[in-house]
């Protein structure tokens, strides 16, 4: 009898253990979708008039182009090693605090600036904070099991891209009621408040995972580089156009502050439609082939904004942009990974944005000298080209790699 009442109070120990657990699950769960939701309103609130803030202050395009660059650059320089240094470590949390800490720091200087050299450092440190994605996206995939990572990354995407939707809805609002400062000052607090959200949670140390020879190797594969590659064309095109000088364009045509948020909020809500799609029908329609659509479709918008008569073909424009990116990211950032060993895949993911960050930073720079020499428009025809052909060519290895295993 003795020994049946011992079995069931064992049984019932780890039944409240378990129990236990999913409440510290879903605890964490909770407090990071929260945190990740005020990270990306921290890097957004400000992001759709930023570049017309920036022309404020100098109206050197090629100047503009560079502070732009900056969130593009540091993203590039931190974001491989990042991931590697946090194996190294066998922690992510104090990534994540650092990188939250650095986004309200870019966005205050970047707010308080009396001129465009505030602006550089502001974003450079802002692109630095971006980085802690990679550790951000790997520990919350731990927090389900193996078999849901798919879905826990997905949970996390939309959960940012709502955040950046929200953020940029409000930017032009925010700018009428206490001019461009308020919008990085807000920015600032929301990074603020969400290191008060992380740091209650706990983070379980794992054992240190060193360098080694495979590390290298992942860096010269193919199958990871060719699909990172096309990112980088990808987010060129972006960065040059969306988040760079279609902006100042749709200003040359009559946009106001709450325009251009609007335009912004629209083409990153297409783009939320464009991944939900893209996971839609990826095993129905080969990647390839989802590939040469996204880019025919950031082809298309690029073009038909750069001899858009006016503000409203520009917002259509921007409506094709937005899905032509939202199609291409996902599978571009699956195709990098569908090959590499368990281990490495976070290596791997950081090694896959540290490459389309070099497009996020040579985007607004080389488009910016572009358009200083030439002029928006012409600049815009240029990316539009270099996205058709690069693209397409992207698209043509992709399945010569596919076919070659």
């Amino acid at each position: 009898m003795g020994n049946i009442s011992s079995c069931a109070d064992a049984r019932s120990i780890d039944a409240q253990r378990s129990k236990a657990g999913a409440s510290s699950r879903k605890l964490m769960i909770a407090l990071y979708t929260s945190a990740v939701f005020l990270y990306w309103m921290a890097l957004y609130l400000y992001v759709p008039t930023l570049p017309t803030y920036v022309e404020s202050k100098s109206d050197n395009l090629a100047l503009v182009g560079v502070v732009l660059s900056m969130y593009g650059l540091w993203q590039a320089v931190i974001r491989l090693p990042l991931g590697i240094v946090a194996d190294w470590v066998g922690r992510r949390k104090p990534f994540i605090l650092g990188g939250f800490a650095l986004a309200g720091l870019g966005a205050y200087i970047m707010g308080a600036a009396n001129e465009v050299n505030g602006l550089l450092i502001g974003r450079a440190i802002t692109g630095l904070a971006a980085g802690t994605w990679v550790p951000l996206v790997t520990l919350f995939s731990g927090l389900y099991p193996p078999e849901q990572a798919v879905k826990a990354s997905s949970l996390l995407t939309l959960i940012g891209s709502v955040g950046r939707v929200l953020a940029t809805g409000v930017t032009g609002s925010l700018n009428e009621i206490g001019g461009y400062p308020l919008a990085f000052f807000l920015a600032a607090a929301a990074a603020g408040l969400a290191i008060l959200i992380v740091l209650p949670s706990k983070e379980n140390a794992r054992p240190p995972q060193r360098p080694s020879v495979e590390t290298l190797t992942l860096l010269t594969r193919r199958d990871v580089l060719v699909p990172s590659l096309l990112s980088s064309v990808a987010q060129y095109a972006n960065w040059a156009t969306t988040f760079g000088f279609i902006p100042i364009l749709a200003k040359q045509l009559g946009a106001t502050d709450i325009t251009l948020s609007i335009l912004l909020s629209l083409n990153i809500g297409v783009y939320t439609l464009g991944n939900l799609l893209a996971t839609g029908i990826a095993d129905r329609i080969d990647a390839r082939n989802l590939v040469y659509l996204g880019f025919g479709l950031l082809t298309v918008g690029i073009a038909g904004a750069a001899i858009a008569p006016s503000l409203a073909l520009v917002f259509v424009m921007q409506f094709i942009m937005g899905l032509g990116q939202g199609i291409s990211y996902p599978v571009l950032m699956g195709l990098s990974i569908r090959h590499v060993e368990d281990a490495q895949r976070t290596t791997a993911m950081g090694l896959h944005q540290s490459v389309y960050a070099i497009g996020m930073f040579s985007g607004p720079a080389l488009s910016g000298v572009i358009a200083d020499a030439l002029g928006i428009r012409p600049m815009l025809g240029v990316t539009a080209a270099a996205c058709l052909i690069l693209g397409a060519m992207g698209a043509q290895w992709l399945r010569d790699n596919r076919h070659r295993g």
